[in-house]
């Protein structure tokens, strides 16, 4: 197998470091395991974030996302984790991570976690007619 599930998460240079923009991801294929019963839990993780000096790399963030495959994690647990490491390894001005946890027993489970970094204030929202 040419790649294999990584913790490393990598980064690359803010090409505009001066302005405010959000990045945006769909993570459709997050799996780990149920720490109680052993079985899969798959969720879609919706990332969003307002870099600083750097910007988490796409091949590194998707084997960082494969390595929780075998790992028992819940919900709340697991949402906070990928978060914490995420701003661990971008310092970003803002960053949300979404995992909508799909139906296991008649209950889905949506996690919402944010971080925002110190004295950083979202610009006014903009009204266009």
């Amino acid at each position: 197998m040419p790649s294999k599930p990584s913790k490393d998460l990598e980064t690359f240079p803010n090409p505009e470091p001066g302005r405010d923009y959000t990045i945006r991801m769909r993570i459709p294929e997050f799996t780990c395991l149920c720490p109680k019963t052993g079985q899969p839990d798959f969720a879609t993780l919706h990332l969003a974030y307002v870099p600083e000096a750097t910007c988490v790399e796409l091949k590194s963030l998707k084997l960082y996302i494969w390595s929780f495959r075998d790992e028992g994690a819940f919900h709340e647990a697991v949402t906070n984790r990928i978060l914490d490491d995420l701003v661990t390894a971008t310092r970003p001005r803002f960053m949300r991570l979404t995992a909508e946890f799909y139906v296991r027993g008649g209950i889905d489970t949506t996690v919402v976690a944010e971080h925002r970094a110190d004295g950083w204030t979202p610009p006014p929202p903009v009204s266009l007619p």
